[in-house]
C-alpha cells in the first residue's frame, strides 16, 4: 500500500485551515460582501486560467473563445436552477458537461487548424454562442437572464477551485498530460512517436471547456444577473491575459495571475476606460523583459522531504 507522504499530508491540511480561517471571517464580519464579492471573482479567473492554460500553455493551442464555454456554463446552470428548480450540485456537473460536449463539438472540425487560424476559429465559435444568446427569447435575450438563486458563496468557489487545480495538475502529470505537452513542443515528432494528437487536444479542448463551464455556473448563481454581452470577446482577453501574464505552462502562474490582475480590476473600477491600456502596458512589459511570463513553466516546490518530495505544478 502506497504511503501518504508528509508533505501532502501537510499541504491537504493547509488548504482545510485557509478555507477555515476566511469562512470564520466571513461569519464574524471582518470580510464584508464587497471583500467576498472579490475573492469570488479571484476563485472564478482562476478557475477560468487553469483550464485556459491546459489548453493554450500545455497543448499549444492558441484559443480565443474560452468565454464562450463559460457563457454555456452559465446558461445551462441558471436555467436548471431558475427555470427547472434542480439542486446547484446538478447544475454545476451539467454546466460543464454541456460546456465539454460544446468542446468537442468545435474541437472536432477546428483543432487541425494551426496557430492565428485556429484563434481566428475560436474566436468566431465564441461569437457565433454570443449572438445566439441575443437572439433566444427563453434565455433573455439581447435583455439578459434574471432571477438567478444565489447559491454560489465562498464554500462552493473554494471547492470548485481546489478541484480543477487537482484534477488539472494531476492530468497534466499523468502520461496523456505528457501527451498533450509533447504536442506543445512538437507536433510531427509527437505524431511520429504514436501520439493520437487529434485526440489529446479534442482530450484537453474539452477538459479546458468543461472546467470554465462550471466557472459559468459559479458566476451565474452568484450574481441573479446574466447578459450575453458579459461573455465576449473581451472576457477572452482576460482570460487569455492572465493566462500569459503568469506564465503559460505553469498552474502556479495562472494562480498568481488570476490573484494579480483581479486586484488590478478592483483599483481600475474607477478608470473602466483604461483597463485595457493598462493590461495591454502590462502585457508588453511582460514579453520584453520575462516573456515566460511570471512563472514560466516553473515548478514549485511545496514541500520537501529528503531533498526529493515536492508538490509540484
Amino acid at each position: 500500500m502506497k504511503r501518504i507522504s508528509k508533505g501532502k499530508i501537510l499541504t491537504f491540511f493547509g488548504i482545510i485551515m485557509f478555507y477555515i480561517v476566511i469562512q470564520l471571517l466571513i461569519n464574524v464580519g471582518i470580510i464584508d460582501s464587497y471583500i467576498q464579492l472579490n475573492i469570488v471573482l479571484i476563485g472564478i479567473n482562476i478557475i477560468l486560467a487553469v483550464g485556459l492554460n491546459l489548453i493554450t500553455g500545455f497543448t499549444g493551442q492558441f484559443s480565443l473563445g474560452h468565454a464562450a464555454f463559460m457563457s454555456i456554463g452559465a446558461y445551462t446552470s441558471a436555467i436548471l436552477t431558475a427555470k427547472l428548480g434542480q439542486p446547484f450540485i446538478v447544475a454545476i456537473f451539467a454546466s460543464g458537461i454541456t460546456a465539454a460536449l460544446a468542446g468537442v463539438f468545435i474541437g472536432i472540425p477546428t483543432l487541425r487548424l494551426k496557430g492565428d487560424y485556429l484563434a481566428i476559429a475560436t474566436l468566431g465559435f465564441g461569437e457565433i454562442i454570443r449572438i445566439v444568446a441575443l437572439n433566444i427569447d427563453y434565455i433573455g435575450g439581447a435583455i439578459g437572464f434574471n432571477d438567478i438563486p444565489q447559491y454560489t458563496n465562498w464554500s462552493w468557489v473554494f471547492a470548485m477551485t481546489v478541484v480543477t487545480v487537482v484534477l488539472i495538475r494531476r492530468f497534466i502529470n499523468s502520461y496523456h498530460g505528457r501527451a498533450c505537452i509533447a504536442i506543445r513542443e512538437d507536433e510531427i515528432a509527437a505524431e511520429a512517436m504514436g501520439i493520437n494528437t487529434t485526440y489529446y487536444k479534442i482530450l484537453a479542448f474539452a477538459i479546458g471547456a468543461f472546467f470554465a463551464g462550471t466557472a459559468g455556473a459559479l458566476y451565474a448563481n452568484y450574481f441573479y444577473f446574466i447578459k450575453p454581452d458579459s461573455f465576449g470577446f473581451m472576457k477572452s482577453i482576460d482570460i487569455l491575459v492572465i493566462v500569459v501574464f503568469g506564465g503559460m505552462g505553469s498552474i502556479v502562474g495562472s494562480i498568481i495571475g488570476a490573484i494579480a490582475l483581479s486586484i488590478i480590476s478592483l483599483f481600475l473600477q474607477s478608470i473602466p476606460e483604461l483597463r485595457m491600456v493598462i493590461y495591454a502596458l502590462i502585457l508588453f512589459g511582460i514579453m520584453v523583459y520575462r516573456p515566460t511570463g511570471l512563472m514560466g513553466n516553473q515548478k514549485l516546490k511545496i514541500f520537501r522531504k529528503g531533498g526529493k518530495n515536492n508538490v509540484s505544478a
